[in-house]
C-alpha cells in the first residue's frame, strides 16, 4: 500500500481486550493515527448501541458500520443505510436453527429481543451491546423488521455444522457466518464486512484500495479481501492469519496499537516523501 486515507477497525477480540475494555495504548495510538492525517472508523456485527459509546470514547466523528456494515451510522445514532434479512429467510431460519442447544437472538429496530434468558451470554452480550434484552418467545412475530438473527451456544462444533446447514438453505439471500465461535449470525446479504468495507470508503470519498483493516474472525476475511491492506490480529484462527496482509499481536496484548505504529504509521510517513 502506497497511499493510506483510512484505518477500519473489528472491535470484539480486535479494538477491545478479552473483558470488552479498550486500552490506553490502543486509544493514544488511534489519536496518533488521526494526528497524521489518518481517520479511523468501526465495523461490527454489534448493534449500533455497542458502537456508539466506542466511537465516545476514541473521538470518532465520521459514519461507522453496524451489523456487519450492513446498517452505516452516524456516531449520534442517526441511521444513514439499513440492510434488512427479507422476511421469508427469517422464518426460514429460526425454523433451521430451532434447537434445545441453541438460545436464538434477533436484532430488530434497535432491540435486542432473545427467545429465552442465558445465564452465560445474556451478560456476555450486555457489555458489548449496551443494553438489555427483550424475552419473547413468539420471534416469528419480528421478521418483517431483523437487521440480525444470532444462534447462540456453548457447542461450538455443532454451531459449525448448523453454519453449514443454514449457508446451503439461504444461498445468497442472506449472509451466514460466526462472529465468535459461539455465535453464527444471520444478516442480510449485503450485511457482510466486504461490503460494509465499501459503504463506508464511499461515505469517507475513498478508494477501497486506500483503506487498511484489521480483525480476528472468520467474518472479517470479506473486507480483507476489499481492502488495500489487511491486518489480522494475533490470536485469530490461522486461516484468518494466512488471508491477512500482516498479523499483529493478540487484542489482549493491545495489537491494533502496534498495528498503528509498526505498520500503519510508517505508510504515512512514506507518504510524505
Amino acid at each position: 500500500m502506497k497511499d493510506l486515507r483510512l484505518f477500519i477497525s473489528d472491535i470484539d477480540g480486535t479494538l477491545t481486550r478479552s473483558d470488552k475494555t479498550i486500552s490506553p495504548a490502543v486509544v493514544e495510538a488511534v489519536h496518533r493515527l488521526g494526528a497524521a492525517g489518518v481517520p479511523f472508523t468501526l465495523i461490527s456485527a454489534r448493534p449500533p448501541s455497542g458502537l456508539l459509546w466506542i466511537a465516545e470514547t476514541l473521538g470518532i466523528t465520521h459514519p461507522i458500520g453496524a451489523f456487519n456494515g450492513g446498517t452505516i451510522v452516524k456516531p449520534d445514532g442517526t441511521v444513514l443505510h439499513s440492510e434488512q434479512v427479507p422476511a421469508d429467510v427469517v422464518l426460514q431460519v429460526l425454523a433451521l436453527i430451532d434447537r434445545p442447544d441453541v438460545t436464538i437472538w434477533l436484532f430488530s429496530h434497535g432491540r435486542w429481543i432473545a427467545q429465552r434468558p442465558d445465564d452465560h451470554y445474556d451478560d456476555r452480550e450486555r457489555k458489548s451491546v449496551s443494553q438489555e434484552p427483550t424475552y419473547d418467545a413468539k420471534l416469528e412475530a419480528y421478521a418483517d423488521s431483523v437487521d440480525k438473527i444470532v444462534a447462540v451456544s456453548s457447542d461450538h462444533a455443532m454451531l459449525a455444522d448448523l453454519e453449514a446447514v443454514v449457508e446451503r438453505a439461504v444461498g445468497t439471500r442472506a449472509t451466514v457466518g460466526r462472529s465468535q465461535l459461539y455465535y453464527l449470525d444471520i444478516t442480510a446479504t449485503r450485511a457482510n464486512k466486504g461490503d460494509g468495507v465499501l459503504a463506508l470508503a464511499q461515505a469517507f470519498g475513498v478508494d477501497p484500495g486506500q483503506v487498511a483493516v484489521i480483525g480476528d474472525q472468520r467474518n472479517d476475511m470479506p473486507m480483507f479481501r476489499e481492502a488495500g491492506l489487511s491486518i489480522a490480529m494475533g490470536q485469530g484462527p490461522e486461516e484468518v492469519r494466512e488471508a491477512a496482509t500482516h498479523v499483529t499481536a493478540s487484542n489482549d496484548e493491545d495489537g491494533v496499537a502496534q498495528a498503528i505504529d509498526s505498520i500503519l504509521l510508517p505508510i504515512v510517513a512514506l507518504r510524505g516523501k
